[in-house]
Formats: C-alpha cells, structure tokens, sequence
C-alpha cells in the first residue's frame, strides 16, 4: 500500500534490506533500540580491551611457550563481525609469538548445520580459512565430545574435547537480548555453542523452556541460563570477547575478560539502549528478526515473535516479517516436528507430555505458546502452503493486514511495531 496523508513510512529490517510500510499516523509507536554510535576505531577498541580487560589479566598475560589456543567463534545466523574482530586478535596472539599451529578456531553450530568453506571465507576472509585450521563444531559426533559433569537431569555435560582441552580458551560473541537465555553472548558460546545434542536438548526442553523466568533480560534466576553458566564454567577460565552493534553492524562496545564480569558489563550497557517501558499492551505488534542473517530462518524467526508477545494483549494480532531465505529451515528437525501436527494446539501439547524431547523442539515450543495468547501472520519467502503447515497465517500486505484488523477494533486502538525485531527489548511497565 503506498503511504498517505494519514500514514508514515515505517522501515522494516527484512533480509539484507528493509520493507517500507506505510502504517496510521498518531495510531502507531514504534519502539527501536537507542542509537549507538560506533567505534571511532574498531581494531584500537578490540586491542585496547584484550590490553586491559574486565575481571581478568591482559590476553598476552594467558599465553605460555606451547599453549594450545582454541578460538570459538559464531555461526553464520549470528550477526558477529567474525570477520573483523578474528583477525585482530590473530594478529595480537602472533605478535605475543604464538605460531599458527597452536590455534584451533572452532565453528560454534550448537545444534544448527555446519558452515560451508564460502561460508566460512566470508564470515573469517579467505586468509584466515586459508591459514589456520577450522573445525564446525557437530554435536552428533559423540567422538568429538567429552564430558565435564551432569546436566541437572542427570545426563552428562558434553563439550567439544578441542575447546575443553585447549589450554587457553577465547570465546567470541554478540551481546543482544535473548528469548529464552536472557541474552546472547557470553557463557552460551561455549553451551549450547559447543555442546552435545542430548546435552542441550536436556537444558532446552519443557520444564526450562516454560518457566517463566527463561525469557528476555533475565541471566539471574533463569534456571535455564544458570545451568549453561555451571556448565561453561566447570572446564575453568575462558577469556571472553564479546560486541554489541548497532543497526548499521558497527562495533559500539568490546567486553572482554572474564566470562561472567565481562558478560555482565556488556548486558548492563544493552540495557541501556534495548529496552523499552509501555504503559499497556497493544492489540497490534509488527516486528521483525533484525534481518539477515537472524531472519535466515522460522526456527531463528520466533525471537522476533517472542519480543512482540512480551507486550501484545490477549487476543491480538503479531505480524512478523522475516525473510527465512532457508524456509523453516527445509528438511531440518524443526520443520519435521511442526509438520508433525495438525494444529499448534497439538504440538504443545506433543512437546509438554511425560518424556517428550525432539532436536531443536524450543522454537516450536515456544511459537506455539505465543499462539494460544495471540494470532500470529508471516510475511516472508515461505511458500504459503508451508507456512500454513508450520500452524501459521500467510500475510502478503503487512498495511493491508494492520488496516483490516484497526477497522474492526475501532479509533482507538493502537499499533507497536519494533523494526529492529529482537534488538528492541519491550516490556509492560
């Protein structure tokens, strides 16, 4: 719909661009994070925080003749400026004398498919894949794991052997708020970044996923991320590099040093810019996943939803726009279990039963617990019949839908749209 006298143009994060949509005027709030400006010079910054960092001794101070350096890096539906920040710090470790043969950087997948070698070459430049040795973590391989102690189910704790017996540890990461973990970055690098299958399943599934403390914001007292923490913690220090970006990918802030004081610092300055009081719900919220690459998929696609039903009021109406280039993704477990059902009434119930547990279930366990609060619409790639499968609603026209659905609510109700997805914490007040 094109915009009007009574409309404003709203810019969409969706793919590796934007959607335009024209949404009422005095009717609509949108809510992005507080614009931080980048870092004069990103390389400086990194170094400077390697040089002096939180909770812990300068990296050089960690490096002994030998050492064993394992260097954990995201995966490619991450926003992490890997190929930035990971050559400056293989130039600092090569200055301290360390030889390329004592490093291993390790693809943190956590349950998602390895990186390809283009992938890899764009997420690290060519120089780095061509120079060192890289290994996608894959946490079906029982041989490439070990275990640390027990999950609090009682099965074991399973990390990848190259990080645990590395003896220096350096975990590279993006702070943002996270649906269920609280927020990204920090302990997570290393599980569910490096875990096994069962092991994260076993932190993953229903009992932790339905507590209401496993959500936006919350670290402290989300048994979910507490138990990450133990897990992370229990191989010894891990020297933390960790980012947080604005809209446009730059680097507005380095938090490195200790995993936990160094996380922490990082989080209290996301604070500041991501979160966002509302007084009440609204019967409309039109979010996004921040685009590409977190919009790559529906299974990623769920944090945008999830950010809009922390302020959507009963009954209401959650448009998400995200581009899901991979599908859901196709031929993937999370495709498989939300075919599996006729309804998303049925699949909650599936995933709530006595001894239930499917590979990356929490992204359909969590959808499906936004859709018994709320009607939800998908704007994307999604072939409609797939998204229909998925227990969602095909929409074509976000302004169309937000207009169909004012005129039957009246003059007074409202529109919230976050542009920025997930980057945008929103809560009631």
């Amino acid at each position: 719909m094109p915009v009007t006298s009574d409309t404003f143009p709203v810019r969409l994060a969706y793919g590796r661009g934007h959607l335009t949509v024209p949404l009422p005027v005095g009717r609509t709030e949108v809510m992005e994070p507080l614009f931080q400006p980048g870092l004069p010079d990103e390389k400086t910054g990194v170094e400077q925080a390697l040089a002096s960092p939180i909770g812990t001794r300068p990296l050089v101070e960690w490096l002994k003749p030998g050492v064993r350096i394992c260097i954990v890096f995201t995966d490619i539906t991450r926003a992490t400026p890997n190929e930035r920040i990971i050559p400056w710090i293989l130039e600092a470790l090569a200055r301290a004398g360390v030889k390329d043969s004592q490093i291993t950087l390790l693809n943190a997948t956590g349950t998602h498919r390895g990186n390809t070698p283009a992938e890899l070459e764009t997420m690290l430049t060519k120089a780095v894949v061509d120079r060192y040795r890289i290994i996608n973590h894959d946490c079906h391989d029982d041989a490439s794991l070990v275990a640390v102690g027990n999950m609090r189910n009682g099965r074991p704790a399973l990390l990848n052997r190259h990080l645990v017996e590395a003896d220096v540890r350096i975990i590279i990461g993006f702070i943002e708020p996270h649906f269920f973990a609280g927020f990204s970055g920090g302990i997570k690098g290393i599980m569910p970044g490096v875990g096994g299958l069962d092991s994260i399943v076993g932190n993953h599934g229903a009992k932790n996923i339905g507590d209401a403390r496993s959500t936006f914001g919350v670290t402290k007292g989300n048994p979910l991320w507490e138990e990450l923490r133990d897990v992370a913690l229990s191989i010894g220090d891990s020297f933390l590099v960790n980012v947080t970006l604005n809209e446009s990918k730059a680097i507005t802030g380095v938090f490195a040093g200790h995993m936990i004081e160094a996380h922490q610092a990082g989080i209290d300055f996301v604070r500041t810019s991501a979160m966002r009081k509302v007084d009440k719900p609204f019967p409309i919220v039109i979010t996004t996943n921040s685009g590409y690459p977190l919009d790559m998929n529906l299974y990623q696609g769920v944090k945008g939803m999830r950010a809009a039903a922390q302020i959507i009021e009963p009954g209401g109406l959650i448009i998400l726009a995200a581009e899901c280039s991979e599908g859901l993704p196709t031929k993937s477990p999370h495709e498989e279990l939300l075919f599996s059902a006729s309804t998303a009434e049925e699949l909650l119930g599936r995933i709530c039963s006595e001894g239930f547990s499917w590979p990356e279930q929490w992204s359909a366990h969590i959808q499906t617990l936004i859709q018994k609060k709320a009607e939800v619409l998908l704007y994307s790639s999604i072939p409609d019949e797939i998204v229909r499968r998925a227990h969602l609603t095909p929409c074509h026209d976000i302004a169309q839908a937000v207009n169909d659905r004012l005129a039957k609510l009246g003059p007074d109700a409202r529109v919230a749209a976050l542009p920025q997805g997930p980057l945008t914490l929103p809560y009631l007040a």
